[in-house]
């Protein structure tokens, strides 16, 4: 069969790839987008954020009908038919990745399925049920992706040994569940499986969860899972795991003292792993670092001058938005505009009840790097929204440079937090200050205004909350 030509071939049709793919048609390249799943979407759409949010919507609706009798609303207890609920979670699927074909379609993107292998710089060899199909291309996009990562020690090769891909599927609800890891995975998935009605165990090795949050904000987090978790334990490894009759046999030690217990199915959440093997990149330029992420420079070139990498397999946040991101700026290069990943603020969001997102600056990091800045806080219990819907756990906070009343960082912890981090970003990114945020007009009653509140904080006028007012002598 003859070879396939085309300006850019993009390899991974997750949001990093469909997007580049859609924003170089969008600019007049030729293109074509391999993908080697049958639906298009890749992780985040399949196996993660989509999937994930579906089944945390159907947890917060249990959650809420469980706590309404406090409002004089009485429900009878839910009942889960696990067949429904993974029907309605692929029915999402389908639309959203037939909405993504359909957008190829109308820009005259060609989507190849198979699995891509680079035979040479310009050169794609692809994979595909109707045998093998070769694409000479003059640029290539590399978008495909991570994996959850399996340490050795913990693959048995036992199915109750479970990924977040093997989460997701929802194949039953076990009594007993220990999630390993703490991180945003581990806890999302955990009040989820909490909800809807397994006894959770979390364990972290490190003692907090939530890493790059500050503390204030994944309070609140600590609090839920205290009441909805059988247990949080943190500073707790994992020595031994094995299977046991119908159950997984797990030996834990916490401060030294270790401890054997019997689950019914153990989620392993410590981390995702590139997705870069059987790439064919050894027959490339591209370089690959110890980890096994494709090296890239600001403007998401690899070694290679014709290969560009977007997105979780180049490694740092691994997170959808920062993908898309990186995959407008990799069009914008190979089409000759001037433009690189640079001081680009990433919002982090994690779905857990409740939500906390922050961007920008951290008081963490703040503190690590030895730089002086200003904390604001509004607490949700002073929000009248907040209290119309039961929802006071919340927290709003401003990370703030003192001489020029500038917004370096927002955290936000609370109900639809997620939702609401947006406006932070769009305040760092424009350089506004804190009395920029406090004098644009918030509508009453809101979640949004809690960030209008916490910039009157920061000046001692929160008509909501009482804070020392701002004195001369505390600069300007």
């Amino acid at each position: 069969m003859e070879p396939i030509n085309t300006e850019l071939v993009v390899v991974g049709a997750g949001p990093g790839g469909y997007t580049a793919a859609f924003y170089a048609a969008d600019k007049g390249k030729q293109v074509i987008l391999v993908e080697r799943d049958a639906r298009l979407g890749g992780v985040c759409l399949n196996r993660g954020c989509i999937p994930s949010k579906a089944y945390l919507h159907a947890a917060k609706l249990i959650s809420e009908a469980r706590e309404s009798g406090a409002w004089g609303v009485h429900f009878d207890p839910p009942k889960i038919n696990l067949d429904t609920m993974r029907a309605w979670k692929e029915s999402i699927l389908d639309r959203l990745a037939q909405g993504i074909g359909g957008l190829a379609r109308k820009r005259n993107v060609q989507i190849i399925h198979g699995r891509g292998y680079f035979e040479d710089s310009q050169t794609l060899r692809v994979e595909t049920e109707a045998g093998q199909r070769f694409i000479r291309y003059q640029q290539a996009i590399i978008a495909v992706g991570s994996k959850p990562a399996m340490p050795k020690a913990f693959d048995l090769g036992n199915p109750r040994i479970m990924t977040s891909n093997d989460a997701l599927e929802l194949e039953e609800i076990p009594k007993d569940l220990l999630i390993i890891g703490g991180g945003y995975i581990g806890m999302e998935l955990g009040t989820m499986y909490a909800a809807l009605g397994s006894k959770v165990v979390v364990v972290e090795a490190m003692d907090s969860i939530l890493s790059g949050a500050d503390p204030d904000l994944v309070s609140p987090v600590l609090q839920y899972a205290a009441k909805a978790f059988r247990e949080m334990r943190v500073k707790t490894k994992v020595l031994e795991m094995a299977t046991s009759g119908r159950q997984i046999r797990v030996v834990l030690e916490t401060a030294g003292v270790a401890k054997e217990e019997l689950y019914d199915r153990v989620l392993v959440c410590v981390g995702r792993a590139p997705a870069g093997e059987d790439l064919g990149l050894e027959n490339t330029r591209a370089v690959k670092d110890e980890r096994g992420f494709i090296k890239v420079n600001e403007k998401q070139q690899t070694a290679d001058p014709p290969i560009y990498a977007i997105g979780d397999i180049v490694g740092g946040a691994m997170l959808a938005h920062k993908a898309t991101k990186e995959a407008r700026i990799a069009v914008e290069v190979l089409t000759g505009e001037a433009s690189v990943f640079e001081d680009i603020v990433i919002p982090a969001v994690v779905f857990t009840d409740p939500e906390v997102a922050w961007c920008g600056l951290t008081e963490a990091e703040a503190k690590h790097k030895g730089r002086q800045v200003a904390v604001a806080k509004f607490p949700w219990s002073a929000s009248g929204r907040a209290l119309s819907f039961g929802r006071t756990d919340g927290l709003t906070k401003l990370i703030i440079e003192p001489e020029s009343e500038r917004i370096l960082g927002v955290g936000i912890s609370g109900s639809g937090a997620g939702e609401l981090i947006s406006e932070g970003v769009f305040a760092i990114e424009m350089g506004a200050t804190a009395k920029d945020l406090a004098e644009s007009m918030h509508p009453h009653p809101t979640l949004s205004e809690t960030l209008m509140e916490c910039a009157e904080v920061f000046y001692g006028s929160s008509t909501h909350a009482w804070a020392r007012k701002k004195s001369e002598s505390d600069g300007p």
